[in-house]
């Protein structure tokens, strides 16, 4: 009686060492713990040169490998049938130097926004607009510094916040940010295009 492998691949695995193996790139699950060992250990490649990239696997090899070493076993894969391999030498940061790219981080991005957001307001001229209100409303000349501009101030900064969706660890809600979804859009557009770059490589060397 053959025993059954069940496989589970992601689209996108991340791996620090040369030598891969089936049981760092996948979930195993059999009922038989000998085979689980076993192929938990097989070499599925070893990276060229070591040097680090994206390398497209099929899911075919790594069964057609299993099958070869494992007679009386029936594989079953769950996922995508092919999936990008990424190399990364693993990288040992100092800590203070971990602190200091965010904090330079941190300067751009807060000083990049509140340009954009100068940009914004003298391209609408909000300053005009909120000067007419202010004496159409009052009777008096504004002189910029009014309860208009600062509740205005306060405005853009608690609007960010429930746009994004978190402030600091801090969520309003559960569910993903903006910023966490144009991510995982960014991720399936470049694991889409290595796939496809894979693919139209394949077919050019085979003559197609």
């Amino acid at each position: 009686m053959s025993e059954t492998l069940y496989i589970q691949t992601e689209q996108n695995v991340e791996v620090h060492d040369p030598h891969v193996y089936l049981g760092n790139i996948a979930k195993l699950s059999s009922s038989d713990e000998k085979v689980l060992s076993r192929n938990r250990g097989l070499l599925v490649m070893s990276i060229p040169k070591n040097e680090p990239g994206r390398y497209v696997v099929s899911i075919m090899d790594i069964i057609e490998k299993i099958q070869k070493k494992e007679t009386n076993v029936d594989v079953v894969h769950i996922g995508e049938p092919d999936f990008i391999l990424t190399y990364e030498k693993e990288k040992r940061q100092h800590r203070a130097w971990s602190w200091i790219k965010t904090f330079v981080i941190s300067i751009i991005t807060f000083f990049g926004a509140g340009f954009s957001i100068m940009t914004f307001n003298t391209d609408v001229d909000t300053s005009g607009l909120f000067t007419k209100v202010y004496e159409q409303f009052t009777g008096e000349p504004s002189d910029g510094f009014t309860e208009l501009e600062l509740m205005y101030s306060i405005g853009i900064g608690i609007g960010v916040v429930f746009f994004f969706n978190h402030f600091g660890t801090w969520k309003i809600t559960q569910d993903p940010t903006p910023m966490e979804v144009q991510m995982r859009v960014y991720e399936d557009d470049v694991n889409k295009t290595v796939m496809e770059k894979y693919d139209r490589e394949g077919r050019h060397e085979n003559g197609d």
